[in-house]
């Protein structure tokens, strides 16, 4: 069964973190790294004007972006150094409708493999002083190993 990641706090920090600003989709949504441990991952989104559809409400690909990043993170925490993931297959319910002035994620690792990682996210709005939960995503992680250079 794979294990956390073996670095230290910090060098698990700013691995996520890069995770969060080394993808040019990610850093275009918005999406901003707050915090992670061993098999979880926490994030959050400032909701602009282009997060909404034409209704009001926040569009299902934005929620469903946040999701499956912030798992796909957690599950990175479960991998070797020469291991990363890639999402196989995720099923995401949208509870109620978003609308708000920020989301935040919370993914955490189920069931970590050798070979596929289950995971769990949840998103919240926030406005004011409220918190609704808003979706839950299950997915499963496909690990695959990095190929060493040529």
């Amino acid at each position: 069964m794979a294990q956390p990641h073996p670095l230290d706090p910090a060098a698990v920090q700013a691995l996520v973190k890069r995770g969060f600003e080394g993808s040019p989709f990610v850093r275009d949504v918005g999406l901003q790294f707050v915090d992670c441990g061993a098999g979880w991952c926490a994030a959050s989104l400032e909701l602009q004007p282009r997060h909404f559809q034409h209704t009001g409400v926040m569009h299902a690909g934005v929620i469903t972006t946040l999701a499956d990043h912030c798992a796909g993170e957690a599950g990175q925490l479960m991998c070797g150094p020469d291991e990363h993931v890639v999402t196989l297959e995720f099923k995401i319910n949208l509870l109620r409708p978003g609308v708000g002035e920020r989301l935040t994620c919370r993914a955490e690792v189920l069931k970590p493999g050798k070979a596929f990682h289950v995971v769990e996210a949840q998103v919240w709005t926030h406005q004011a002083a409220s918190k609704v939960l808003v979706a839950k995503l299950n997915a499963t992680l496909a690990v695959a190993r990095n190929k060493a250079p040529a």
